[in-house]
Order: C-alpha cells, then sequence, then structure tokens
C-alpha cells in the first residue's frame, strides 16, 4: 500500500512517517513526489470537512492523471489549536490566522493571550485525518488537551508548540522530544484512529 500526503509540509510529512514508523508494509510519501503541488481551497467549517475536502481533491487529480494504484489511500490532516478565553480562536484558521508566516502565526496569537487576565487560558489541540481511497473517504480526530501562555518556550517542534503547554505536564510542546510529544499528540491519536481503517482497507 502506497500511503500519499495530501501536504508538502516536511514537519508532518516527518511527524506521521516517525507515529507510522512501525507500519512497515506501507510506503509514505507526499503527493507532490507523482504531481504538481496545486492550490486546495479550504473552504469547510469545520477540521474534518478540510481534511476531507484536501483528500479527495488530491485523490481525484491522482486519479485523472492516471497515477493511483488499486490499494493507494490518500491521507490527508487538518489540524488547529483552539483557545478557549478567545472563543475558540484560532480554531480551523490556525495555519492562516496573520495572513502570514507560521511565526507570524505565533506571534499573533501569543499577543492576543498577553491581553487576557493572567496571560494564559485553558485550549487544545485538534486535529481531524481525512482518508481517501476507491473504497470510499473516511474520517478520525485526535485531541491534546492543555493551556497557553504568553511567552514562546523551546525550539523543537513547530506551529503553536512554543507556547502549548499539555495537561499533566509543566513544559511546552516545543520543550518536548520528538518521541515524547508524539506519545501524547492529537495527531498521534487521530493517526493512531486511522490506522484501523488503514488496515482495514488493506
Amino acid at each position: 500500500m502506497r500511503l500519499i500526503l495530501a501536504s508538502s509540509n516536511t514537519h508532518k510529512l516527518r511527524e506521521i512517517k516517525e507515529i507510522y514508523h512501525n507500519f512497515k508494509e506501507v510506503e509514505i510519501l507526499p503527493y507532490d513526489c507523482l504531481i504538481t503541488p496545486f492550490v486546495i481551497e479550504e473552504n469547510g467549517k469545520s477540521f474534518k470537512q478540510n481534511a476531507l475536502i484536501k483528500s479527495k481533491a488530491v485523490f481525484l487529480a491522482l486519479k485523472e492523471a492516471n497515477l493511483l494504484q488499486k490499494d493507494d489511500v490518500v491521507l490527508s490532516d487538518d489540524s488547529g489549536i483552539c483557545v478557549d478565553l478567545l472563543g475558540g480562536a484560532p480554531g480551523i484558521y490556525s495555519a492562516r490566522y496573520s495572513g502570514g508566516s507560521d511565526e507570524d502565526n505565533l506571534n499573533k496569537l501569543i499577543d492576543e493571550v498577553a491581553k487576557l487576565e493572567g496571560k494564559t487560558s485553558l485550549a487544545h489541540y485538534c486535529a481531524s485525518i481525512g482518508i481517501s481511497s476507491f473504497y470510499g473517504d473516511f474520517n478520525t480526530y485526535g485531541f491534546m488537551y492543555g493551556s497557553v501562555i504568553s511567552t514562546k518556550r523551546g525550539s523543537n517542534g513547530f506551529g503553536y508548540d512554543p507556547m502549548f503547554i499539555p495537561k499533566g505536564y509543566t513544559k511546552t510542546l516545543a520543550e518536548l522530544s520528538s518521541e515524547e510529544k508524539n506519545q501524547i499528540s492529537h495527531r498521534k491519536i487521530a493517526l493512531e484512529n486511522a490506522s484501523y481503517l488503514l488496515r482495514a482497507l488493506m
């Protein structure tokens, strides 16, 4: 089976490969190894809708280019951070919160949290996995709960990791090792749930 990721994000590719390292019978590759990357309009109203928009778009493009094998699966991820005291923002807009880079997004959320009383809030990460195949389209979820702070700590990870402290921890995600993060992350949980679907599709 080829597991084709509907993303060119090197951070996500590495994280998914690390989480699926025991999936020996699966070849994991980004879709831009097969076709020229293209813009996918993520106009859904939820993480689930956006994940499936991406997996379906890449599956259809590969199918139309006659580049799919019968047991190929396209997997997408839509994830973000939801801050309680900001009404759940940035939520599905996490990747484009500032209109700029990942660092710009992080800095904007830090500025918003700094305006809150106590300069912190409960928050959670959500990951939705979209799976598209010749046998249909499927979806799984994963969540990680904790809190956000108004300062950056740590240099590991990406996105909002330097400001998110998982429940039960005193370190931010960016202060944890990749191995530690992958034991508790929202994406790890969503991908574990997705692994049951992948095995069924095999």
